[in-house]
């Protein structure tokens, strides 16, 4: 696995590369950094959330064993999304909060993400820090005794209050609309039924019977195509599609078609701005933004700005300069008004009801941008070997050449995936053909080179 910590939190094989030590000691690690960073001398209480992986229960138990170890609480939540933890850690008055997942990844994998007491994903220094303990050995774990240890708890409401908070996102119900569900047999199956049902939204939910090993498996937000063919099927205004934790969401129009995270934020920023609820009139996303996304706000009076990949620091701009939307093409959508992360049910449920109120369908929606041509390649390379991109003189002469002869008719980025062994090659451009041919291109001399 390397250091711990990636652009989502540390992530591997669940007991391979994810052991159940290497838990128990993240666990042990975070209680005392958060120990260390709270001057009431009172145990800290962290939260525990999980997706349906097999592998969820037997690293919630380490987590736990961990955490108690050293004299913090536990609060379980049970099978939560994402961002379900996020907002209930700062509602429970909570010091920390802990996700088990690997979100999008096969149900081999899994992850570990930490968020702080505000509900926000630990910041690198504290994460650096919590590596050290683990991996460098930096200072001893504690060993407190008797009454010191911590103790564990449940929260049986976790699931309802989280459900209220998003239905009061919105104003009215979301009667009328028909829409079909993707559950992806992740965390959005203990969820989304009382969710819309609350809402009186007209809805069929589909992969919401997680067996532990069916989560993401041809269904949700990565394998889009079997929403698309539901919805064309049974007659439905929409589709939305979430990944395994639910902190991503995408969509499919009445015809099936795609709608992904670009023209879900094209749509909800123009939404807000029309409500004069656009912060500063500005809308944030990554280098991975289609470039329609920037003629889009051009058209609209908007300003775009661009961040590296990763939610992460899409949310690190927008806190910095108090802009209140954001995400990326991937579905991770942050609307900071209501919450601190990515949330999936909230981005659904924020289209819904632009659709109920502008009684438009969603094509007409997302008529608003037009996308250019896109082509992304996921080239598997050695995990080892992965980083040796940036300093390959052969790759790099590619890509440069490349650069050079789309100039201004499009663009090329390559980049090493924060959570998985794959180098990302992405070309956009007028000419789909052309930027296809370049992009595998590129793809085979990364194979050749890194695999």
């Amino acid at each position: 696995m390397g250091r711990l910590f990636g652009t989502d939190g540390a992530r591997g094989v669940a007991n391979s590369e994810l052991t159940c030590e290497l838990a128990m000691n993240i666990g042990r690690a975070a209680a005392m950094v958060l120990l260390d960073n709270d001057d009431t001398n009172e145990k800290p209480t962290i939260l525990i959330g999980k997706d349906t992986r097999l592998s969820s229960d037997m690293l919630e138990g380490a987590l736990t064993a961990g955490l108690c170890s050293v004299g913090a609480n536990v609060l379980h939540l049970g099978t939560v999304p994402t961002p379900a933890v996020a907002y209930l850690v700062k509602k429970y008055n909570a010091n920390a909060g802990v996700m088990i997942s690997a979100s999008h990844n096969p149900h081999e994998f899994n992850g570990i993400k930490i968020f702080n007491s505000d509900g926000y994903k630990l910041p690198d220094a504290l994460e650096d820090k919590i590596e050290s303990i683990v991996l460098d050995r930096s200072e001893p774990f504690a060993v407190p005794v008797g009454k010191a240890l911590g103790c564990v708890k449940t929260a049986p409401d976790a699931i309802d209050e989280y459900i209220d908070h998003i239905a009061g996102s919105i104003e009215g119900s979301l009667s009328g609309v028909k829409v079909a569900v993707d559950c992806s047999n992740g965390s959005a199956s203990a969820t989304a039924r009382k969710l819309f049902t609350k809402l009186g939204a007209d809805f069929i939910i589909i992969n919401d019977t997680p067996d532990g090993i069916n989560i993401n498996e041809k269904c949700g937000s990565t394998h889009i195509e079997g929403l698309s063919e539901f919805v064309k099927a049974h007659n439905m205004d929409c589709g939305v599609a979430f990944d395994g934790d639910a902190d991503r969401c995408l969509a499919v129009d009445e015809n099936g078609e795609l709608v992904d995270g670009d023209f879900l934020i094209a749509i909800c920023a123009k939404a807000l701005k029309d409500a004069g609820k656009l912060s500063h009139n500005t809308v944030v996303g990554t280098v991975m933004t289609n470039m329609g996304f920037n003629k889009f706000c051009e058209e609209n009076d908007m300003k775009f700005v661009s961040t590296s990949v990763g939610d992460r620091y899409v949310l690190e701009n927008m806190l910095e300069n108090d802009y209140n939307i954001g995400g990326e093409q991937s579905g991770h959508i942050i609307f900071l008004d209501y919450g601190t992360t990515g949330d999936g049910q909230l981005t659904s449920v924020q289209l819904l009801s632009i659709m109920k109120k502008t009684e438009k369908t969603l094509s007409e929606l997302a008529g608003i941008m037009k996308r250019y041509p896109q082509v992304l390649i996921n080239v598997k390379v050695a995990t080892e070997k992965k980083d040796k991109y940036f300093t390959d003189k052969t790759i790099k002469a590619e890509v440069d050449k490349i650069k050079e002869q789309l100039k201004n008719r499009g663009r090329i980025l390559v980049r090493p995936s924060g959570t998985e062994p794959l180098i990302r090659v992405m070309l956009e451009g007028e000419d789909y053909m052309e930027i296809s041919e370049l992009a595998n291109i590129v793809a085979d001399l990364i194979r050749d080179r890194l695999s």
